[in-house]
């Protein structure tokens, strides 16, 4: 039993590959996204295919998900055929926009399904309505290592398929899904690989973070937060430009500086914890919702994260804008936090994302609505 449009989908990208069609890889920047796109990369480059743009938004200054914005820039290559990873679920308008531009768009994603599905050539997540897949865990990376596995068939390698795994597991740990099931074999596989790989960024982060065979498996979750830093250049994260690279000087001096902005994000991430924490005080509310001007807002889930942890209730933290907020949403188990926002969705101008784990853009005029609305929700919410 495979994903619903797993095989249509490899079919369409190995149908581009032979007519030589343009090819862009469109992937969220986070780490799942980013391993999401070199999976399906060094896939389609192995069978000869050509990559025309690949493209990750900056969620500060674009925000999340297939964007106006990104589609704007890249309409210079329709027609095209457009693999959104890691996002387009939520993508509504955006997904038409896409259409009338000129460009044939397949979604790889893992997302939450809101009501309807966007208007794409073809949807591959497993949780989208009547998909016989029987687990739902899997990320983005994992979705498209499998999407990967069905394109090359037997023309699969040994080296290709360690070189894949390994950032499918990659992927997995820093996206907190479940290490059970289908990731639990991905990650064992792709994590025995990790010292065997030929990837000089492999190498050259596993020095930085002092990571060797005995304590591989302690130290792993340091090594994915300093994959996770905020480090875009020509408009590349810089977990990409690690793992991409050949050469070991410059993948050294990449991790290098990964390692030091990563000092940074996380004393920057515990400043934004302290500050909410003293602005709520003893708070007897079934929900935290707080936003600043200040805040930057890719730190905003992992701030939202501890909060989630520390206080076991609901996080809704945001960056206010003047026309627009947006922001990050974390939860402990037992609340589904994509559920609750449909209850307010007419006013949202975007929201998606997993049970514990979302986002969200609404005007900034709604906010106190907004915070009002969720109080009134989780009150009446039971957990599960």
């Amino acid at each position: 039993m495979e994903i619903k449009n797993l095989k249509k989908a490899a079919e369409r990208i190995e149908k581009a590959i032979s007519k030589k069609e343009r090819i862009i890889l469109y992937g969220d920047g986070d780490l799942d996204g980013i391993c999401s796109v070199i999976i399906l990369k060094e896939a389609i480059q192995s069978l000869g295919g050509e990559i025309s743009a690949l493209y990750f938004p900056d969620r500060e200054k674009e925000g999340y998900g297939l964007t106006e914005t990104a589609l704007k820039s890249l309409k210079k290559f329709a027609p095209a055929l457009l693999i959104t990873m890691d996002l387009g679920i939520s993508n509504f308008k955006e997904m038409l926009l896409a259409k009338k531009l000129g460009f044939t768009v397949i979604i790889v994603d893992h997302h939450e399904v809101l009501d309807k599905l966007p208007k794409a050539y073809l949807t591959v997540d497993p949780k989208q309505p009547s998909d016989p897949y029987p687990f739902k865990g899997l990320a983005a990376c994992g979705v498209t290592f499998l999407l990967a596995n069905e394109l090359l068939g037997k023309r699969m390698s040994p080296s290709l398929r360690g070189a894949l795994v390994e950032l499918a597991a990659l992927g997995t740990i820093a996206d907190m899904m479940p290490q059970t099931d289908d990731n639990l074999l991905i990650i064992e596989e792709g994590v025995s690989r990790l010292f065997a790989s030929w990837r000089p960024g492999i190498q050259a982060l596993f020095e930085a973070v002092g990571i060797d065979q005995g304590n591989l498996r302690d130290r792993l979750g340091h090594a994915i937060s300093v994959l996770n830093v905020r480090d875009i250049k020509d408009r590349l994260p810089g977990a990409y430009r690690l793992f991409t690279t050949s050469s070991l000087e410059s993948a050294r001096d990449i991790a290098k500086e990964l390692v030091e902005k990563n000092k940074v994000r996380q004393d920057t991430i515990y400043a934004i914890v302290n500050t909410i924490k003293q602005r709520i005080g003893i708070s007897d509310s079934p929900v935290i919702f707080e936003g600043d001007p200040s805040f930057e807002y890719v730190l905003l889930g992992g701030a939202a994260s501890i909060l989630a942890r520390e206080l076991d209730k609901p996080v809704f933290l945001y960056k206010k804008k003047r026309g627009e907020s947006i922001g990050s949403v974390r939860a402990p188990a037992g609340y589904n936090t994509v559920e609750a926002m449909k209850g307010f969705a007419k006013s949202l101008v975007a929201y998606g994302g997993h049970a514990p784990a979302s986002g969200f853009r609404l005007k900034t005029k709604n906010l106190a609505k907004f915070k009002k609305y969720l109080a009134t929700y989780f009150k009446m919410q039971i957990r599960k």
